[in-house]
């Protein structure tokens, strides 16, 4: 009974902060707080060069860390409550529902490119077909949780909403294609698990809640000590870009046609770690509030899914000419939307 008690307590402490957390982010939404860094470039200027990341670093976290603890938070929640089971058994048809459910799953399990990978191994080894798995390897890091929140709060909602869009279009098309192309089919036939194999279940018992929270909390944690590493050495080179970088150099030659151009190469296969290259883009995109160019920042931001480092891990786990034909679609989405996006707006 005392160790129930203990349980019980310990449950309702981690849940009560969890809800703390969620009401200061909605308490920063309704007083209209500004979540993003306030210092200006000429105000940047005026410090030592040592200084300016400290000042940036400091800005940032005085008004971000808000978003950030929500972000981990509620990543780890989900991570840990969400049936995985379930998306790996429905995963594996080919129809609407494997396609919907690999959309719409995969950026609440997993936030980075690099931890993706295993995830579609697994989803894919599971019995996915080949088709939901590379729409949820494209998904998972071009429009996950953590990179939604920051894109809306460093740089603007209208431009991440655009890049759900294209993320959703792109990654659905790439999966059908991929799913019809004699290559793709056999992979899947190759991955496919035999459903007999599978037919004895074993029934395990879940973790008390306690437990369960604890884990969801520990699994944050894990993905705050992956990303923010980087996610800091992002923010130091932003503080020194929006410091120096000329307004001059972005309207020459980071707009227009070859700046999306630009953009996508920069963006995608040099590889960018995920949330990093939000602060980046920020940074050399946006000034004084002003994104210069949106179809560029567009594509750059959705160079995600088809870097060279997860493309060679990816390629252990199916053939070279599905690696290739989903890193073609990626890029000409990426290309394409940062184009239309640029037109639409008028900030190409």
């Amino acid at each position: 009974m005392e160790e129930k008690a203990k349980r019980t307590v310990r449950a309702s402490v981690i849940l009560a902060f969890v809800i703390i957390v969620i009401g200061l982010l909605i308490n920063s939404r309704i007083q209209a707080y500004s979540l993003a860094p306030t210092s200006t470039p000429i105000e940047l200027r005026g410090y030592p060069l040592w200084a300016i990341p400290i000042v940036y670093l400091y800005d940032y976290f005085s008004h971000g860390w808000i978003c950030l603890l929500f972000a981990f938070t509620i990543a780890g929640i989900i991570y840990e409550f969400v049936p995985k089971e379930a998306i790996t058994k429905y995963m594996g048809s080919s129809k609407v529902l494997g396609y919907g459910l690999a959309l719409g799953m995969a950026p609440f399990l997993t936030v980075c490119s690099c931890t993706m990978v295993p995830l579609f191994g697994g989803v894919l080894y599971a019995g996915a077909g080949i088709g939901p798995a590379i729409s949820f390897l494209l998904m998972a890091p071009a429009a996950n949780i953590l990179s939604i929140l920051l894109t809306g709060e460093l740089i603007s909602w209208e431009l991440a909403g655009v890049r759900i869009i294209a993320s959703v279009t792109v990654a659905l098309v790439a999966g059908i294609v991929i799913s019809k192309t004699p290559w793709g089919k056999a992979v899947e036939k190759e991955h496919q698990v035999d459903s007999l194999a599978s037919a004895a279940k074993v029934e395990i018992a879940k973790p008390p809640l306690d437990e369960r929270l604890w884990s969801a909390l520990k699994f944050g944690g894990y993905l705050a000590k992956q990303i923010l590493p980087f996610f800091i050495m992002g923010l130091i080179a932003v503080g020194y870009l929006e410091a120096f970088l000329p307004e001059e150099i972005i309207k020459e030659y980071l707009t227009g046609v070859g700046g999306v151009l630009l953009a996508s190469v920069l963006g995608g296969p040099l590889y960018t770690p995920t949330l990093v290259e939000i602060v980046l883009g920020r940074g050399i995109w946006v000034k004084e509030g002003v994104i210069l160019s949106k179809g560029a920042l567009l594509s750059w931001l959705m160079g995600q899914p088809y870097d060279i480092a997860n493309a060679l891990a990816v390629s252990r786990i199916v053939r070279w000419k599905v690696v290739l034909t989903y890193i073609l679609i990626a890029w000409a989405g990426s290309v394409t939307f940062g184009l239309l996006y640029g037109v639409l707006s008028g900030s190409l």
